[in-house]
């Protein structure tokens, strides 16, 4: 592939990803901020549906992308260790997803649907622990896709 066609495939990757990753946390906190059961429940579930559509497509592009302009510049990792940091930033940032926000997501929108099935009008103490977990974690994972735009970006010589 040209650069031109890989840096663009790189770059939507990166929208799609981010993009998804900060409109979802408006989303969940300004739903929880209802403390209506049914919003919350509804907000959850459409997380989930565009984490798995625009995270995980987003991420894909940004591998293939980012592969595809490693080959098409032919930059040496050892002349571009910004490179070696935004990849690991990346890296970082989808672990935490994987292995936290994930798994709390999933949890907290089958409690969610779970308190609506039942008719109840106030989410449960586990959804509330679950939910500053989820935001402690977000606010950490957040920042490492973000260090990773800022140096694919500036490429500050390290």
């Amino acid at each position: 592939m040209e650069y031109s066609t890989v840096k663009l495939i790189h770059v939507l990757g990166a929208i799609l990803f981010l993009g998804n990753i900060i409109v979802s946390a408006v989303w969940k906190i300004q739903a929880d901020r209802t403390n209506n059961p049914v919003v919350i429940a509804f907000a959850c579930r459409l997380i989930n549906i565009t984490d798995l559509a625009f995270t995980t497509l987003g991420s894909a592009l940004l591998v293939i992308g980012g592969i595809g302009l490693f080959h098409a510049t032919g930059i040496s990792l050892s002349d571009a260790p910004y490179l070696i940091y935004g990849i690991s930033l990346y890296g970082m940032a989808a672990m935490l997803w994987l292995a936290g926000l994930l798994p709390l997501q999933i949890y907290m929108s089958k409690i969610a649907a779970k308190t609506v099935a039942d008719g109840e009008t106030e989410m449960p103490a586990a959804y509330e622990k679950c939910c500053r977990l989820w935001n402690m974690v977000g606010r950490i994972a957040i920042l490492f896709p973000l260090g990773a735009l800022y140096l694919m970006i500036m490429r500050p010589d390290f």
